[in-house]
C-alpha cells in the first residue's frame, strides 16, 4: 500500500504536479522526492519565460560531506559540488567555545563573514607585523594569500562563512604548522629553533586541522607586541556597523578595497530584501557572482542570451552562482526577509542597474527600441535602488 507523504506534523501533504497554468507539463507518479519538490516550486515547473540550457546554479551546504573534529566542524562548495563556480569557493564552519582552526595558511586569500558568536583571530605578516582581533556577528576578516592566521571560538562558539578566491580550492587542502613539523626531522627543527631534539617529543604526528582547547582569556591578556608593530591595513571589518543604502524593497551594504582596504581579491555585498521585495534587474560586468543565503527564501532567474534563462529556488544554507555578465534578479517568496552575501573575485563592487541604464538613454531610442508606452519611460530612475519594492499585489510572494 503507498504511504501518503506528511509534513513535519503529521498533515497530509498537498502533493505539487509538474503542471504550469497554461496547461503545460502532465502528472507525476513518481517514484519522486516531494518535499524536494515542494523545495524547489519554480526548478520543478519552470516559469513560461525559462529557456534553453544553463547550468546548475545552486548547491546547499546541506548536501555536503560534513567534517567532524574535536572542536568543531567544516563543510564546502568547490567546483566538485557546484562546477560553475570557478572563481570562488566556500567553507562553512562552527568552532565550539575554546575550539581552533590551527595555526595554518593558504595559497588563498580567505575571506569571512562571522553569522553567529563570536571568535579570536590572529596573523602575521612577511614583516612581522602582527593582527590579534576578536570578531562578532556580521564583522568580516580578510587574510591576504600566504599569510598565516588562526581562528579560535570564544564563549558561546561561534558559525562562519569562509570564502577563497579559487573555486577549486579545499579547506582540506591547507598548509598546517602541524603538518609540517609532523613531516621534519626533529634535528632539522633542533637546530631551526635552537633547542635539544627532546623538545619536540611531544609534537603532533599528523595534521591537527582542528582542536578543542580552553577559551582564551581576556583580548587584552593575549596581547603579544611585535618589535614591528601591527599590521597597517586591519584585517577586519565591521559591516553591519556599516550604514547601508536603503530602498523601500530592503537594504543593500558594499564592501571592497575602497572601504576595507586589504580586500584586494575579494569584493561583496550584504543584501537585504523584505517580503515583496527584489534584487533589481542587473548584471556584474567585472566578474562571476557566488552567493551565500542567510536567511528566508526566494527566487533567482538568470538571462545568458540567446533566449535562454533558468529560474532557481533558494533558501537558507544554499549557495547561488551567476557567471560573469549574466542579467539575473532575486525575489524575496517567503514571508521573512531574505538576506543573502554575493562575492566577487575582484576589489571592487561593480553592477549595472538595468533601470539606470534605460533611463539615462534618450528617451526616443528606448522607445523605438522596446515599443515602450509612456508609462514606462515616465517612470524610470536615473539613481540606482540595488531593491525594489512589487508595485502591486500581482507581484507578491506565493
Amino acid at each position: 500500500m503507498k504511504s501518503v507523504p506528511r509534513d513535519h506534523e503529521g498533515k497530509p501533504l498537498n502533493i505539487p504536479q509538474p503542471i504550469r497554468s497554461d496547461g503545460a507539463g502532465g502528472v507525476d507518479w513518481g517514484p519522486r522526492d516531494v518535499l524536494r519538490d515542494m523545495e524547489n516550486p519554480d526548478m520543478f515547473v519552470p516559469p513560461a519565460t525559462d529557456s534553453g540550457l544553463l547550468p546548475n546554479l545552486k548547491f546547499s551546504f546541506s548536501d555536503t560531506h560534513m567534517k567532524l573534529n574535536q572542536g568543531g566542524w567544516s563543510r564546502e562548495v568547490t567546483v566538485l559540488e557546484l562546477p560553475v563556480a570557478t572563481t570562488l569557493s566556500g567553507v562553512n564552519m562552527y568552532l565550539a567555545p575554546g575550539g581552533v582552526r590551527e595555526m595554518h595558511w593558504h595559497q588563498q586569500a580567505e575571506w569571512s563573514y562571522m553569522i553567529r558568536g563570536e571568535a579570536r583571530v590572529t596573523s602575521v605578516d612577511q614583516n612581522g607585523r602582527n593582527f590579534i582581533s576578536d570578531i562578532g556577528p556580521g564583522d568580516l576578516w580578510y587574510f591576504p594569500a600566504g599569510l598565516p592566521h588562526s581562528i579560535q571560538g570564544l564563549a558561546e562558539g561561534c558559525e562562519f562563512l569562509l570564502v577563497f578566491d579559487d573555486g577549486s580550492f579545499s579547506e582540506l587542502n591547507t598548509l598546517s604548522i602541524s603538518d609540517w613539523l609532523a613531516h621534519t626531522p626533529e634535528d632539522v627543527l633542533s637546530a631551526n629553533f635552537g633547542v635539544p631534539v627532546d623538545a619536540f617529543n611531544s609534537l603532533p604526528d599528523h595534521q591537527v586541522y582542528m582542536f578543542q582547547a580552553p577559551v582564551p582569556g581576556s583580548l587584552e591578556s593575549q596581547r603579544v607586541e611585535s618589535p614591528y608593530g601591527t599590521v597597517p591595513l586591519s584585517f577586519k571589518h565591521r559591516l553591519l556597523a556599516q550604514t547601508p543604502i536603503v530602498t523601500p524593497g530592503g537594504s543593500v551594504r558594499i564592501v571592497d578595497s575602497s572601504n576595507f582596504p586589504i580586500a584586494k581579491t575579494i569584493a561583496a555585498a550584504l543584501v537585504e530584501i523584505k517580503p515583496g521585495g527584489m534584487r533589481e534587474m542587473h548584471w556584474h560586468p567585472n566578474q562571476d557572482e557566488w552567493q551565500y543565503y542567510l536567511t528566508g527564501q526566494g527566487r533567482m532567474t538568470v538571462f545568458s542570451g540567446n533566449g535562454t534563462a533558468r529560474t532557481f529556488n533558494y533558501r537558507a544554507g544554499d549557495v547561488g552562482y551567476v557567471p560573469f555578465a549574466s542579467g539575473h534578479y532575486i525575489q524575496n517568496t517567503g514571508t521573512e526577509t531574505l538576506w543573502f552575501l554575493e562575492m566577487f573575485k575582484s576589489d571592487r563592487f561593480v553592477d549595472v542597474s538595468l533601470n539606470q541604464w534605460m533611463a539615462l538613454t534618450p528617451h526616443q531610442l528606448v522607445q523605438d527600441n522596446l515599443h515602450a508606452n509612456p508609462e514606462l519611460l515616465h517612470a524610470l530612475r536615473k539613481e540606482k535602488w540595488p531593491v525594489v519594492k512589487y508595485p502591486d499585489e500581482t507581484h507578491e510572494p506565493e
